[in-house]
């Protein structure tokens, strides 16, 4: 369904196209968004799909492409991450989140970054298998940190540990990711008797240590030791508009963790409208997506009968619908419904409370009430001029706006010119956009006078495409000490001063987005500065390639080691002789001299 200015509003589906839509145009329509949505109505166009699962493909692809404002959107797009157990011949355990292109084997998925992470913590405990790059691996000639501290078995150095016992360690890693807790501790205890039988106590006692944490890890995630399907608990809560579905991911009768989604709605839905809506949603929106075998429900928002056929079908997995009365399942159902309900009562609050916010800076700046839908901070980040990176952060009025979230390299400045960084990031900002929609009613600058002047600049140049467009400009410069709120406002244009009072609403907002401006900048700038290799000192000595700075490294260990010896000594290095042994003393000493000078 298209409005007058051709946009799609409205996407959905029908056996019967006919009496379909013979019910939004009858008199009596008594729901809200059907009387919005009909009122908008200018064109209708349909597609005839060969079969029900089809039209439900054709259905969900459309709403991710137009987002039609009367239909229920899932906005969370993001993917799920899961542990990967690599095909190769020492395999690697890694966290993945992605398209699966990597050989191997996938377990999860996940709710969440941090439960990926706390299991493969638990499975470098127990398990010593390596979770090293392959570049790391390949370039090992002695055991690393991890082997010392007995969390990898060091199969990158050889005659560390068999490929056997690799393998067996992985098998068991692999039953662990599974929830076969029972079948490694019956193996475990079965090694630990031959173990103690052949007076190897040492090792029995590395399985006894073993077995006690996988019974303690036992007790802590597993849910029904009787139930290994993997499934998924739905929940739902509804409130003015919003409605926040909870799912509960359970595999393999381990339960991994839940998570919310919101929902934002048209009118009073039917809350069994908005579930079906969203498992349609949920479980097409990736192929490459670990399907349950069962989704749990409550009894009242049963789905019809076809439905989980035509899902099947759709996702190519047969899927179930269960709607337990009683039992651990009930219980879990219970406890979503719980997580939904106060989810969603704390998202309404701060939504609230951000409303409040933007009205108070509104009255802060004597701006017309409702006038401020989008803002934006900038900030710039280096380590003493190097790499330096801008922040672009967006706020509207129901918070931030993460997905509009910008990074700017900056290159070609003076290194630490923090001015000249400033209006790079601006004209590439305002002066390359093509629409003035997306520009923001507030500009707020990390900075003083110097930013502040780049700012005005570049807003007047961006007047000269988009007419009469102004901002509100403010700077927001530190206080004394670097002490948080005691900052004080520049104003755009006149340089007026503002200090508003530290318990300020309105001055907290700009602190907040000031802040979140900074760690964006800041995290990012570190990203890149640890992902930029490290040059090695010997690297830099002319005449010492690939080969004889890992003779050096073997014979001495590390650069301080190396500093330290006599021209003699490295001179008996492989490769070196004495020559060379000359320029890399005088260079290493010299480097010394101006590192203590």
């Amino acid at each position: 369904m298209y409005n007058d200015a051709g946009v799609v509003i409205y996407v959905g589906k029908a056996k019967n196209l006919s009496n379909r839509l013979h019910s939004y145009f009858v008199s009596n329509i008594t729901s809200p968004k059907t009387k919005a949505l009909v009122s908008n109505i200018f064109s209708i166009e349909y597609t005839v799909t060969p079969s029900e699962s089809d039209a439900l493909i054709l259905e969900q692809n459309l709403i991710k492409e137009h987002k039609p404002y009367y239909n229920i959107l899932l906005r969370d797009d993001k993917s799920y991450p899961y542990i990967l157990v690599t095909d190769e011949k020492y395999p690697r355990i890694v966290y993945h989140r992605g398209a699966q292109k990597i050989k191997g084997t996938y377990y999860g998925p996940y709710p969440n970054a941090s439960a990926v992470k706390e299991s493969l913590k638990i499975l470098q405990t127990l398990f010593p298998v390596r979770q090293c790059t392959n570049i790391t691996f390949s370039n090992r000639c002695r055991p690393c940190l991890l082997y010392q501290l007995k969390k990898c078995l060091g199969p990158c150095v050889s005659g560390l540990v068999s490929e056997e016992e690799y393998t067996r360690n992985v098998s068991l890693t692999e039953l662990f990711l599974k929830g076969r807790y029972a079948d490694i501790i019956d193996s475990q205890i079965a090694e630990m008797t031959e173990a103690s039988d052949n007076c190897d106590f040492e090792r029995a006692a590395v399985l006894r240590d073993r077995i006690y944490a996988l019974r303690k890890v036992q007790e802590q995630q597993v849910i029904d030791a009787d139930n290994q399907r993997n499934s998924d608990i739905i929940s739902i809560d509804y409130l003015s508009g919003t409605a926040c579905i909870n799912v509960i991911f359970l595999r393999s009768g381990q339960l991994k963790g839940s998570h919310n989604f919101f929902l934002k709605c048209i009118g009073e839905e039917e809350l069994g409208e908005i579930i079906r809506s969203f498992i349609e949603q949920y479980y097409l929106k990736d192929p490459s997506f670990g399907y349950p075998c069962e989704v749990v429900l409550s009894d009242k928002y049963r789905l019809e009968d076809s439905f989980c056929g035509i899902l099947s079908q759709a996702c190519g997995k047969n899927i179930e619908a269960a709607y337990p009365q009683r039992g651990r399942m009930q219980k879990l159902l219970v406890m979503g419904q719980e997580n939904a309900t106060q989810a969603l009562t704390s998202r309404m609050k701060s939504s609230q409370l951000q409303r409040e916010r933007i009205e108070e800076l509104e009255k802060l700046f004597s701006l017309e009430k409702g006038c401020v839908k989008r803002m934006e901070c900038y900030d710039i980040s280096h380590t003493f001029g190097e790499r330096t990176v801008a922040s672009c952060v967006v706020f509207g009025r129901e918070g931030p706006e993460v997905s509009k979230y910008r990074l700017f390299n900056i290159k070609n400045i003076t290194a630490g010119d923090d001015f000249a960084a400033m209006k790079q990031v601006l004209e590439r900002r305002f002066l390359k956009n093509e629409s003035r929609d997306n520009l923001p009613d507030i500009l707020f600058i990390d900075g003083g006078d110097g930013q502040m002047s780049q700012a005005e600049d570049v807003i007047r140049r961006c007047a000269e495409i988009f007419p009469g467009y102004k901002p509100l400009i403010v700077g927001v410069s530190k206080g004394e000490g670097r002490k948080h709120g005691l900052e004080t406002l520049h104003m755009g244009y006149t340089r007026e001063t503002l200090r508003p009072p530290e318990d300020s609403v309105a001055f907290l907002l700009i602190q907040h987005i000031r802040d979140e401006s900074h760690r964006f900048a800041i995290t990012n700038h570190r990203r890149q500065r640890s992902s930029h290799k490290i040059v090695s000192r010997l690297e830099q000595i002319p005449g010492v390639g690939k080969l004889k700075r890992q003779h050096l490294l073997n014979r001495f260990g590390g650069i301080k080691e190396i500093t330290s010896a006599s021209r003699e000594e490295i001179a008996k290095v492989p490769g070196i002789g004495d020559k060379l042994a000359d320029v890399i003393y005088q260079w290493l000493h010299n480097i010394s001299a101006e590192q203590k000078n």
